[in-house]
């Protein structure tokens, strides 16, 4: 099992490597700035949800068919990349709305559908599963016991740090919604904004390499 210094200095890089701006991070500011602090916390719940599976692959070895098979990586973004650019229209086009209808406002997408957003965006990005199968390991050694069960216990000190960054984030973003909602010109903006930073997010995907 994992001994307490190396916990802590996991779960101290983990903190940090939170703070570092990524995508992931930058989408839970989004959809905070754009629907408020539940919203980035409930897509914080599916980003953590989709680390749950790129640690069981793993702590499977799954993940090591990303790095031997250009063609399952290239897909996998490539859903990765149609999902993002999926959401940025969808941005693009309320914004649009609520120019014609003076800021009523574009329909909240549910909590459910922002919580399956973060899932798809964590899963279909295959960089995730090969960062796991190149920092976890480092903290593993197989004289304390099953290397699997040790990426497992990693993996969830990495999901509460995630968790305690990505939280503050979207505090940080509702604070952002409130100041934006007040107009419908504000509204407009941290739309299109948001279809922008999605389209990024997907272009970034798509051309990443191992």
């Amino acid at each position: 099992m994992l001994t307490v210094d190396i916990a802590l200095a996991f779960f101290a890089a983990s903190l940090l490597l939170g703070i570092a701006p990524g995508p992931d991070n930058i989408f839970v500011l989004t959809q905070s700035a754009v629907y408020g602090a539940g919203a980035g916390m409930v897509t914080t719940l599916g980003l953590v949800t989709g680390l749950c599976v790129h640690t069981t692959a793993v702590a499977l070895g799954v993940a090591a068919i990303f790095q031997t098979s250009p063609l399952a990586f290239t897909i996998l973004k490539a859903v990765g990349a149609a999902y993002l650019l999926w959401l940025a229209w969808l941005s693009f086009r309320a914004g649009a709305a609520l120019a014609v209808t003076k800021g009523d406002g574009a329909p909240f997408p549910g909590y459910a559908s922002l919580y399956r957003r973060g899932i798809v965006m964590n899963v279909t990005n295959p960089k995730v599963s090969l960062f796991f199968l190149a920092f976890l390991p480092q903290f593993c050694t197989p004289a304390r016991g099953s290397v699997a069960l040790q990426v497992l216990s990693l993996g969830l000190l990495f999901m509460l740090a995630t968790i305690i960054v990505f939280f503050s984030v979207a505090l940080l973003g509702g604070k952002l919604a409130v100041w934006f909602n007040k107009s419908p010109g504000g509204q407009v903006f941290i739309h299109r904004a948001a279809g922008l930073v999605f389209a990024g997010l997907a272009l970034a995907l798509l051309f990443a390499t191992h």
